[in-house]
Formats: structure tokens, sequence, C-alpha cells
């Protein structure tokens, strides 16, 4: 195992008046548990809003969680990374990194490609010597694809596919073991998501290295991913091998998911029509029982009170009367 969650909860306070108190909290993330294994790639789905990039952040610690433990594992040791992270900060650091949505924001303009890649290198003083350490950045280059007369040339030269790929080179400078992938094909043409999905595909197969692999695209996810979690509102409400769930849909918010994408299984639509309508629930004020009750077309009054737990065995779900 590289990364365990468990009950991870995140909470950012609302404030208001002269004073600036705290007059509410913004529940982005409530009580998510999951884990990532060594050499796999794990998915995480969900509608716009739902906590994934919060999450993500979490994961890589720009944000801390509110309550909750977040476990690293290094050379059968194990770090509560919440309490003691000073302790193997490098060490994180360079084990974990993350590719950001757009690329173009994720890289400085002011800086050249050269610049870019070898900027981790150089906070973590990997090489002594300029030579090798520019040689290494051209291998680098070479691994995603580019060329490597390009060292010189400023991110607005390069087109937003070759920008992920630079952003994607920069991950991996460092040699990391677990890459947390938030969205990396959304702001790119549909011509190139293939090649920088078909890219870190080939560089986790080569490179024996984890993913995280945070989308909305479930046809993506379904493609790469060997373990999934559907997350709403802040909660995982279902959870499994990703041939269990696509296959098997169990909770109404991942079947009404799956039924919103043109020229889905139509096995799908025997489990019932259900319509994802409305916006989500605000997270400031969620409501109380099941958090998707107020879209479920299956609600009962059990679901407007008590919130379901994530039970089951390999295969989870979080409702009180799932879709089996």
């Amino acid at each position: 195992m590289v990364l365990n969650l468990e009950n991870v909860k995140k909470y950012f306070p609302i404030r208001a008046g002269v004073f600036l108190q705290v007059k509410g909290w913004v529940r982005a993330v409530e009580n998510v548990s999951l884990e990532v294994d060594e050499d796999s790639i794990v998915g995480i789905v969900g509608e716009s809003g739902c906590g994934k990039t919060t999450l993500a952040k979490l994961i890589v610690k720009v944000y801390r969680p509110t309550e909750g433990r977040i476990t690293f594992y290094k050379d059968g040791s194990r770090y509560d990374i919440t309490q003691d992270l000073h302790s193997i900060e490098r060490t994180f650091r360079k084990d974990v990194q993350m590719i950001h949505q757009n690329p173009f924001d994720s890289l400085d303009p002011r800086m050249n490609i050269y610049e870019i890649i070898s900027e981790p290198l150089r906070a973590h003083k990997i090489f002594d010597n300029k030579k090798e350490e520019r040689e290494y950045v051209k291998e680098l280059l070479e691994i995603v694809g580019l060329n490597t007369n390009m060292l010189e040339r400023y991110p607005h030269e390069f087109s937003g596919g070759q920008r992920q790929r630079i952003a994607i080179a920069r991950a991996l400078a460092l040699n990391p073991r677990l890459l947390v992938c938030d969205e990396p094909t959304s702001a790119l043409d549909v011509s190139v998501q293939n090649q920088i999905v078909n890219l870190l595909l080939k560089i986790q197969k080569e490179h024996k290295i984890s993913y995280l692999f945070i989308s909305h695209n479930l046809d993506l996810i379904r493609y790469i991913s060997k373990r999934i979690y559907v997350i709403y509102l802040g909660r995982v409400v279902e959870e499994g091998f990703s041939r269990d769930v696509f296959s098997h849909p169990l909770h109404p918010y991942t079947i009404s998911l799956m039924q919103s994408v043109p020229g889905w299984d139509p096995m799908i639509r025997k489990l019932g029509n259900i319509k994802l309508e409305g916006e989500p629930p605000s997270p400031i004020n969620p409501p109380s029982g099941c958090p998707f009750h107020p879209r479920c077309p299956y609600t009962q009054e059990r679901c407007k009170s008590e919130e379901p737990e994530l039970l089951g065995d390999v295969h989870k779900v979080a409702c009180h009367f799932p879709r089996i």
C-alpha cells in the first residue's frame, strides 16, 4: 500500500462581520476513507463541486484535514502525515506528486522548460553536476514525447497538450511512487485527450507508479481504473472494483451518472430511469439524512432522517435501498 485515508474531513470556515467571526462551515469533504495500493490506478468520480479537487489537495498536503488520518507507507514503515509530516516531509514531497487540471496555470510563464522541469531537482539537491541534471531533463522530455531542443522555450510557445506533457515530465522528475492526477485531460481538446491518457498509462506500466485519477469522465475512469470511488457532496457513496461498479451499480447517484452518458451500456437503463436534475445541495447546509435524498426518485422517510453507512464487502454502497 502507498496511501490510506481514514474518515478524513475538511471544513472551510465562513467568516463575516467586523471581527471576521466564524458564521458557518463549508463541508467540502466528509468522512472519506480510501486506499491506494502499490502499482495501481484508483479512480475518483463525481460531478463538479463534489469535493474531488479538495480531496486531491488534502492528499498532497496543500490543505490540512479538519479531522481524520492520512497514512503514507514507505519501505515497510507507516507515517501518519497528518501528525508527523515534518519527520518525512522531503521524502513525502518526492514520492507524491500532482498533475493539475490546467497545464497553463500550473507552469510559471517566466521560466523556460528546462527551469520548470529542473526546479524540483534543484529543490531536493538531486544533482551536483549541471551537465548530469540537463541530460536527465532531456530524458524526461523524451519519456513524455517532446523534442529535447525545446528546453529553452517558454510555456506560451506550446499547445495545451504539449504543456500537459511538460507538467507530467516535471511530476516525474523526482521518480514519485504516487501521482495524483486532477482531471489532467479535461482542459484539452478531445483529439489530444487520448494521447495524454495513453502516455500516462505507458508511464504507469513502465515505471510502476500508482495513480489516484480524478475525473468526471466515466468512460475514462472505466478504461483506466482498477478500483473506483464515487463521491457525492464530499462523501463516498459507492466504491469497488471498476468491473463490479460499472457492470452492477448499486447507488442511484452512480446509475444517474452512467445514464447521463450517451450510448452507455443499455443494461444500465434496465435499472430504472434516474435523471440527475437540479444542482447538488450546498455543502454549507447539507440536507439531513442521506445527502442524495432531495434528488433521488426512490427516497423514503428513512432516507430523510438517517444517513446511510458505507457497507459491503468488496463492493460497498452508502444507501438504505440500493438498486440490487
